[in-house]
Formats: structure tokens, sequence, C-alpha cells
């Protein structure tokens, strides 16, 4: 067998009953096996997101656990930052959720993590898992002498209680929020945290969207990156007046922050507030952030007395680097957010939570929050582009710009700066880690022209590439 679900770090691909497909019930099973040999795991949380899919595939990777020693227990539904704090919370040896986050529908995989829960990648134990995935029989006579028992599991007070202690509850003020968990895994956790919300007597109204888990995703995969999914979140904001909204991808490790106008915030620009808030707390804490937008994050960070630290993109990437610093908080710009107090891991609960104690404190608006910052580093947006021969590509980009460039940084694909008559700009383009596509991302200081000027310029560069 080969394996083309094996990512860098996660499992995900097509769904089919074939052999050679991506990813079915029998490499579920396999990928349980080798998880309980590759870790020596005598203990291991599981759950799954709301594709169609994921009970049986759960279903699958938990017997494979069992056959392998291990004890299993079952969370049911779950976000993937349930499991991250399961794994922890329970103490146990390793956590596998379910999920194909926001890809296609016909899609689904899986997100692995340690003891601690520390994650399971490429240079932690994912290739010797996807050896054994491939080269193992599995006969009967394989099976351990004693089979890991199962049992279904709940942590969800235990986990609601540890998202309220990122904030101080007496802090909030009356809020409207349109809350659209896009049909995915978000809307038991948000009715948990109204309920906690009640009890408290906050001020807080929910306004909900596509709320209920449905398999069929009748209003899209839960993708608020992609524009037309972000249509709902926008009309509920504005038909209801409500201070902001918040959408969530399909197994809410990412959440995506509207203003009052209904407007999206770029992540990039929650990872700046985010950071500030944790520096006022700890001053001279160690902040890190993604290499394909910097500029704004870098100065408030300095400006809060904190130290930036740049990581390649990608959670194990990051969660690695987040530990090694001991670092507070890290954020990309493709917003995720990822807390020491996590267990280093991300969150799509905890950066929300944060923001409307934030709000609530400076009594402004969220628009009025970010205005300063969107117009000192205008930025283009994330675009996304096929590309059969993404290295060419890039390296002819380069060469393009190479003769006057300030810097150039190969951290995370292709960084450059450069300073053109006082006014700075630069980008990053890069292959993506689990989509076949190139991203690039662009920003200036304090000039949006020029931003689309050489953002237009570098797209032209691109599509004139014979290898697009």
């Amino acid at each position: 067998m080969t394996m083309a679900c094996f990512k860098t770090y996660d499992i995900r691909g097509r769904l089919g009953d074939e052999i050679n497909d991506d990813i079915n019930d029998d490499i579920a099973y396999r990928i349980g096996r080798a998880f309980g040999l590759v870790t020596a795991a005598k203990s291991v949380v599981v759950g799954g997101d709301a594709r169609a899919t994921s009970p049986s595939l759960t279903a699958a990777l938990a017997n494979g656990l069992q056959d392998s020693g291990v004890n299993v227990f079952d969370l049911g539904l779950v976000g993937t930052e349930e499991i991250y704090f399961a794994t922890s919370n329970l103490n146990m040896d390793g956590g596998i959720v379910v999920t194909a986050s926001h890809n296609p529908i016909d899609y689904n995989g899986m997100k692995l993590v340690g003891k601690n829960s520390k994650p399971i990648s490429r240079t932690s134990g994912l290739n010797d898992i996807e050896k054994l995935v491939e080269t193992q029989p599995w006969r009967s006579d394989s099976l351990p002498v004693s089979r890991g028992e199962y049992q279904r599991q709940s942590n969800l007070n235990e986990y609601i209680a540890h998202l309220m202690g990122y904030i101080t509850l007496s802090n909030i003020k009356p809020l409207k929020i349109v809350v659209n968990a896009g049909n995915g895994a978000a809307g038991h956790v948000i009715d948990a945290i109204e309920a906690c919300f009640k009890a408290s007597n906050l001020p807080v109204e929910f306004i909900k969207v596509h709320h209920h888990p449905d398999s069929n995703f009748p209003h899209g995969i839960p993708n608020p990156l992609l524009i037309e999914n972000r249509v709902s979140t926008r009309i509920a904001v504005i038909k209801h007046k409500a201070d902001l909204g918040i959408a969530w991808d399909g197994d809410f490790d990412r959440c995506f922050l509207f203003d009052e106008n209904g407007e999206l915030i770029e992540g990039y620009y929650i990872v700046g507030l985010l950071a500030q808030a944790f520096l006022e707390k700890e001053k001279g804490s160690k902040i890190i952030h993604d290499p394909r937008l910097t500029w704004n994050t870098i100065e408030l960070v300095k400006e809060s007395d904190g130290q930036a630290i740049q990581c390649q993109t990608g959670h194990a990437f990051i969660k690695e680097r987040m530990r090694h610093e001991d670092a507070i908080y890290g954020g990309e710009m493709s917003a995720h957010h990822y807390f020491r107090d996590f267990f280093y891991c991300d969150s799509g609960m905890i950066p929300w939570l944060l923001i409307i104690e934030l709000l609530s404190k400076q009594q402004r608006s969220l628009s009025q929050v970010v205005a300063g910052r969107q117009q000192r580093y205008p930025v283009s947006g994330e675009i996304n582009l096929r590309i059969a021969n993404p290295t060419l590509v890039i390296n002819a980009v380069e060469k393009h710009f190479i003769a006057t460039s300030k810097t150039v940084d190969y951290t995370d694909g292709l960084s450059m700066e450069f300073d053109e008559k006082n006014t700075r700009w630069r980008f990053n383009l890069r292959c993506s880690n689990t989509e076949p596509v190139v991203r690039l991302n662009v920003e200036a200081q304090e000039n949006k022209a020029l931003m689309h000027d050489k953002t237009q310029l570098i797209l032209s560069l691109l599509r004139s590439s014979p290898e697009l």
C-alpha cells in the first residue's frame, strides 16, 4: 500500500472503499494499530467532527487501537481542541481526532498527538506510523494477549471551565454576538459557554446561525476563508445589529471575527491584539508568529516589551517552537492561535473570549480597535494559486526581485522586503503543507495603493509562467 493521506503533520485525504483510496475504515483501523505500536500508548482519547464518515472512521480507529492493547476513551462529537485538552487533562498517552477540517465534503482525516498533547508529525512518529500502515499484514495471531477496553467519556465541563479561566467574567459588558458554527462541530461548545454566561448573569446575547451539526453541510463546507461562506455571518450581524460576529471552520480550531459592520477582520490583526493582551499580563514574554505577514505583529510586540520570534507556518512547527521558547502565545495570520496554558495547542474558542473582554474593557467596537493597524499595514489577504511546478515559479519570482530586495528570508517559502522611495513593502510566497497550491501574501507600510500594485505585479508574474 502507498499512503496518499499522510501529509506533513496530519492525515487527510479523499474517502473511498477501495484499497488504493486515500482513507477508509480499513486504513483507519491500520492507523489505530500502528499508533499503538509506535507510541506504546496504554490509553488514548478519540473523537470526531460532524462529517458523515467520522463515526465509522472513529470506530475503526478505536478497534485498531484496542487490537494494539490500548484502552480507548471516546468523546464522540468534538472539535480538534477538545481532543488536545482531554489528552492532557485526562492524562492520556495520546489523542486522535477524526476530522478533515475545512476540506471538501468527500474528504476526511486525522490529527494525532502524543502524551502532554505534543503533536505527532513527520519528525515525531508520523513516518513510522505510515510505514507500518503500508507494510504490516495485521494477522490475527499478531494481536496482543490483552485487548484494550473501550468506553465513552465526557470532558466537556472541565474543558469549559478551562476556557473561562482566560477571562474575568465581571469585565464583560453587554454584547450581542452572532455565532456561526457552519453546521460543524462548534455548536455544543457555544451552548455550554452560553449556559455558563447565563449562570454568571453575563449580559451576552448569542444569535446562532447554522448552529446544529449537519453532515450534508447545506450551507457549504464550514470554511470562512471562502468569500461565499462569509455572507450568512455578515447578513446576521447587520440584521441583528450585533457587536461582532464569529464563524468557525469544521473542527473549530480556527475562528474568524467580523466587526459590527459585518466585515471580516484579517487574522493577522487579531494576532497583534492577542499578543498585546498577553504582554499586558506578562511583560517580556515571547510571542511566536509565522512569516507570511509580520510587520504589524513585530511592531506591537516590541511596543509591549515582548519578544517576537518567527517560526515556520504549520501547527506542529509553531507548537514545537512555543515549547522550546516557553512562549506565552503564538499566532498565525490564517486564524490559528496557540496558548501556553492550553498545553501549547491551538484553540478557536479562547481568541474570541479574549476579544470580547478586550472590547468590553476598552468600550470600543472591533472596527475601531483594528482601524489604525489596518491603515498602518494594509494587506492583500492570502491568495491561492494552483501551479504545476511551484519551485520553478517561486525561483523565477525571486530572480525578478533579487536586485532590488532589501532582505531575503527562506524560513517558509520565499519572503522578500523592499524599501522604495522610503516606502516599505514585502511579500511571502510559499507552498501549502496541506493543499496543492502556492500561497501569496503582500503587505506594505501605510500605502494601500502600493500594496495593491505590487500584489498585481506578482500575480502577473505567476500567471505568465508556463508552469501555472
